[in-house]
């Protein structure tokens, strides 16, 4: 990860990766015959970390509440490693250009924990299925936002304020949502 969020995916060579690791360059080419087979791991950690994130931050007392503990989790987790945000982001680009449905992939399944999370409320707060969707995408543009003038300024008490912000904008418009979202049909 420190490779790639230093370097990006081009300047992440295996020499490198290497000598971040203290590990010999003939074990790492050992142990992933491709460079790609090396990413592909970090990718797949990438996605647990966002999958763990999630689960880790929900159910809780109602809709609104899970939805802030959600954005709040994935903007703690941005903010704790900008490494990892940069590196999250790196790969993603660099999956959809390599291997379109991959970048795609991740994306999908970090959403998709998210949905599942909302559809395990439905028996105690009815939400319609578009209105699940709309709170997933909502959570997933304000934490990539976040990420993205996290890593562009790296200010970490600016970020702190932040967040602060963004989840504002979240309850502003969960607030509005909510309220004017009907129940889902039993």
């Amino acid at each position: 990860m420190k490779v790639i969020a230093a370097h990006g995916i081009d300047g992440a060579t295996t020499r490198r990766i290497a000598e971040q690791a203290q590990a010999p360059l003939a074990t790492l080419h050992y142990c992933y015959h491709t460079k790609e087979d090396l990413f592909a791991d970090v990718y797949d950690f990438v996605a647990r970390r966002f999958r763990d994130v999630v689960k880790g931050s929900a159910p809780h007392a109602d809709p609104a509440a899970t939805a802030r503990r959600l954005l709040r989790g994935l903007m703690e987790c941005y903010l704790e490693s900008a490494d990892f945000a940069a590196t999250a982001l790196e790969l993603i680009s660099w999956a959809r250009r390599q291997h379109e449905d991959r970048g795609i992939r991740v994306y999908d399944e970090a959403v998709e924990a998210t949905r599942t999370v909302f559809r395990d409320m439905v028996s105690t707060h009815p939400l319609e299925a578009e209105t699940i969707d709309e709170i997933a995408y909502v959570i997933a543009t304000l934490a990539d936002g976040f990420a993205l003038n996290w890593l562009t300024y790296e200010d970490r008490s600016a970020a702190v304020k932040q967040m602060e912000i963004t989840a504002s904008v979240l309850d502003s418009w969960l607030a509005v949502r909510l309220e004017s979202a009907p129940a889902a049909l039993g």
